[in-house]
């Protein structure tokens, strides 16, 4: 009860925050709310455990027995598919309903629905997008395998068994500040939530940033300030990797890219959404067994976005991490085989721009001809407010999402959106395969149905196998294909097919005997088709690479360091240029102490090192006088890269870019270094003063801090004592970080695994449970996992039992 005690001391600012973040008039009804039969104070929860001990579904063919660990995650026991994910779906709806709906409304474009005008352009930008429709191509497909049928179908049936149960007290606490009611589930809701991980890791370009930047800069200055690729990106598929097939040719056309300003554009994922995934074989443990660690690097809600459970039926035992309101598992083991992911980045969303016939859009031209347009009118209910009618234009590339309606300029917009996720395909499937895969080949093979997100799959197997697929739907592009807005009334800018699944990048039992990936360029220049994103990663895969090639003997533990690893490799290429240029002879007291600090500094973002501070602040500083010439801009633009950056930094410091369009000087680098030096320690001591600290210890600094969904502060943990950052293997910035760390090590006699996450299985800020791994997952202790192999076997961590009867 200690959390409701806080709640009750804090009712109050829960009902203002409420009032300010949703429309007037939406602050749900104070008799009903606060009432003590019904209300808020039924969802506190004096016990981890408050489910009965028996329940009765008739839906169940047999019964199923339900084992609770002391980190309340799930070990379900089935004599068949169907009971086996119905009881995932009760027992995550038990833990997690609201956040499960809410996600998948916001997918859908339904937020208005809940908190009134302000989500309107959200639910636009979303049903504009085509999420809905990709779902339900997803699902038609879906539905015609009988195994994925059946598992979609039984998790829905135990998702509603729950859902039907409730009663307005029984309601998660989120509902009755909404002042909302949950509605049935269904198989599309399951498909939406994949489409929204799609969305999350897939959707971001910067088609027409890039567009724009050309037209303003030239394509000199463009190529040196957005390069594709260094000499250093140490790609996932290692240099050494010769590629044994013909490839299909793709010449590039004789076209043009529009010069067409676009002044903005839609709002794209977090670039930080990505992770780390690393296997080491035999030769380099010191017992001879594979090690596997994995951690998704996204955002760190409170509910979290992982939830644990184990799931065993006749022909499958599998334990791991899902998304709540997705079947089976998405990362974890089984007895013969461990896998993780990490985000593959490639270019899979271009931009065409429309040319229609008339202001009627009936018709729009492609080559000789005028094709015929798909006019959708999307209802958006708005709360407190009048429905609000959107048509949505749709051609063969994709739906149109800038027009006259919409983020355009008049009738001269229209850009259709071309995306691999609006494509029908069945990663469901694959997890059903993968959770039941025993050794490489059945990986592989279950590796074929997943599409979208492309995703880096890591392997490892109790044989010793090792490898990692870079695995997804990639179209085959001519070179620049996509890299800016194509022209959509030429046939020859079309994606012609796509790449041939034995053509992806892989690497099975390398001689390094080590695999990893960290959203880093995915191969080098060797591999014969073109490859492109805008935003790979060039420092996480180094650090973790240099330590793996240097590491043997290498155990559990060892794993788990590395994904703490706090060390900056950003800082060590820059820092010691910075240090350099600095004027020390003028220097107050406080850049003196600021100076000296970073000379002493070891590159560590560890917590309460102050150091970490001041770098961060000083790199912001400088990095925003750098691209001065990018602010204030009227069209949408991306910055250059941070590893650009610094490239310019170090090899061209009289660069024009370095020189400040607000001064008549002629600056260069130094200037700029000696400039953003006394604003960062300027910024620092006016911190220090507003927060009445002495230090800036890089964990208050930074404030991590795992916040719920709705942003309400009584729910949310802030200042959590972490280190690391942005492009650091420990990658936790402020709301992002690793949301999942798993280690898994296996051989032929046993599997043994460990994890931890920011939150906790509950998604009740009432339970006592709520948020209770967040000090041991930034301390970096884990939890070991307990892989059971029947609902008899003795284990001093189950606390708690659950049998739902079949009547």
């Amino acid at each position: 009860m200690k959390v409701f005690r806080f709640l009750v001391a804090l009712i109050l600012t829960i009902l203002f925050i409420s009032y300010v973040n949703f429309k007037q008039g939406d602050i749900p009804p104070l008799g009903k709310f606060m009432s003590p039969f019904t209300g808020f104070w039924k969802n506190g929860e004096a016990s981890k455990f408050v489910m009965a001990k028996k329940l009765k579904a008739k839906q169940l063919k047999e019964d199923v027995t339900i084992k609770f660990d002391d980190q309340v995650i799930p070990h379900i026991f089935a004599s068949n598919d169907y009971d086996l994910y119905f009881a995932q779906g009760y027992i995550t709806a038990y833990h997690r309903l609201w956040q499960m709906e809410f996600q998948v409304m916001a997918t859908e474009g339904r937020i208005s629905e809940i908190i009134g005008e302000k989500a309107i352009d959200f639910d636009k930008t979303n049903r504009r997008k085509g999420l809905k429709y990709a779902a339900k191509r997803s699902l038609n497909l879906l539905t015609q395998d009988p195994k994925v049928h059946n598992m979609m179908q039984a998790y829905t049936d135990g998702v509603n068994y729950w859902i039907n149960s409730l009663s307005y007290e029984d309601y998660p606490i989120e509902y009755k500040l909404l002042d909302y009611a949950p509605e049935p589930w269904t198989n599309l809701k399951s498909a939406l939530l994949l489409k929204y991980m799609a969305d999350m890791l897939s959707s971001g370009e910067a088609d027409l940033e890039n567009t724009n930047a050309l037209a303003l800069l030239g394509r000199d200055d463009f190529e040196m300030l957005f390069p594709e690729s260094f000499a250093q990106v140490d790609p996932v598929i290692p240099s050494s990797r010769k590629w044994d097939f013909e490839p299909i040719q793709v010449d590039r056309p004789d076209v043009k890219f529009p010069q067409t300003f676009t002044p903005e554009a839609i709002e794209k994922p977090d670039p930080s959404n990505g992770s780390n995934n690393f296997v080491v074989g035999r030769s380099k443990t010191a017992n001879g067994r594979v090690l596997l660690a994995n951690e998704p690097d996204l955002a760190l809600n409170l509910p979290s976005i992982w939830y644990v459970t184990q799931l065993h039926a006749p022909g499958v035992n599998v334990f791991g991490a899902t998304i709540p309101g997705a079947p089976g598992i998405i990362v974890g083991f089984n007895d013969s085989i461990a896998w993780g992911v990490t985000n593959a980045k490639r270019d899979v969303v271009d931009w065409y721009n429309i040319e229609f016939r008339n202001q009627r859009r009936e018709e729009y031209r492609y080559d000789n001809k005028w094709l015929k347009t798909e006019k959708v009118v999307e209802r958006i209910k708005v709360r407190g407010g009048e429905t609000v009618y959107d048509t949505i234009v749709h051609t063969h590339y994709g739906p149109v999402v800038y027009d006259r309606n919409f983020k355009g300029n008049g009738e001269s917009l229209n850009f259709a959106m071309k995306w691999t996720a609006h494509e029908e395909s069945m990663e469901v499937k694959t997890f059903y395969e993968l959770n039941r895969a025993k050794n490489y080949e059945e990986y592989v093979d279950a590796l074929q149905y997943f599409m979208a997100p492309a995703q880096n799959f890591a392997f490892a197997a109790a044989n010793g196998d090792i490898a990692l697929w870079i695995n997804g739907r990639f179209p085959v592009k001519w070179e620049e294909q996509g890299k800016f807005l194509m022209d959509g009334s030429d046939s020859r800018q079309e994606w012609v097919q796509d790449m041939p699944r034995e053509h992806l990048a892989y690497i099975y039992n390398p001689d390094q005997d080590f695999v990893s990936s960290a959203n880093q360029h995915p191969v080098d220049s060797t591999y014969p088709y073109y490859v492109y994103d805008y935003n790979y990663e060039f420092y996480r895969n180094r650090r973790i690479n240099d330590r793996l090639r240097l590491m043997n003997s290498i155990e559990v533990g060892d794993m788990m360091k590395l994904q703490n690893d706090n060390y900056n490799y950003r800082a060590s290429e820059s820092l010691p240029l910075m240090l350099d240029s600095l004027d020390t002879a003028r220097m107050s007291a406080p850049q003196k102490g600021a100076y000296n600090l970073l000379r002493r500094w070891d590159y560590f973002n560890d917590p309460e090192n102050q150091s970490p501070s001041y770098y961060e602040e000083w790199w912001k500083a400088l990095y925003g006088l750098i691209w001065d010439e990018f602010d204030n801009r009227e069209i949408a633009l991306n910055k250059p890269h941070v590893f650009n950056t610094i490239y310019l930094m170090r090899n061209d410091g009289a660069n024009k870019y370095f020189d400040l369009q607000s001064t008549d000087q002629k600056e260069t680098v130094v200037d700029l270094i000696n400039q953003s030096f006394v604003t960062a320690v300027e910024r620092i001591e006016e911190w220090k003063e507003e927060h009445e600290e002495d230090r800036v210890d890089w964990f208050v600094y930074k404030n991590t801090g795992a916040r719920h969904i709705l942003k309400l502060a009584p729910f949310s943990v802030e200042n959590i004592r972490i280190g690391g950052n942005r492009n650091i293997v420990n990658a936790a910035s402020s709301g992002h970080g690793p949301s999942w760390r798993m280690v898994v090590e296996l051989d032929e006699k046993q599997v043994r695994a460990w994890g931890v996450y920011p939150g906790s299985q509950t998604g009740n800020p009432g339970n006592p449970a709520y948020a209770e791994m967040i000090d041991n997952w930034a301390n970096g202790t884990y939890y070991p996992l307990n892989f059971l192999h029947s609902p008899q076997e003795e284990n001093p961590n189950i606390v708690y039992s659950q049998v739902l009867k079949a009547k």
